[in-house]
């Protein structure tokens, strides 16, 4: 692991280890991982959330063909194949 200075005003500083004490941190690096872990599942979300909202106004949806799911099907395998 990497380690990373981070220098903080001292009231976020007191208040980093006020959450440490009564928030069942091992450490400040555990709670600043969990904060980190934290907005990436965060960012994540909203990503898909647009990709959603994206395609919801992309127009009217049509029904799914039995060519559209063997390209799906082919497109999955190919993948899958790629990474192994």
């Amino acid at each position: 692991m990497e380690t990373v200075s981070v220098t903080l005003p001292e009231s976020i500083k007191q208040y980093v280890e006020d959450q440490v004490a009564k928030g069942g941190y091992g450490s400040v690096s555990d709670y600043m991982r969990h904060l980190v872990e934290t907005d990436q599942r965060e960012q994540a979300r909203a990503a898909l959330e647009a990709e959603v909202l994206k395609g919801l106004d992309s127009g009217e949806s049509t029904p799914m063909t039995s060519e559209d799911w063997r390209a799906i099907r082919e497109e999955t395998e190919r993948r899958h194949a790629a990474r192994h």
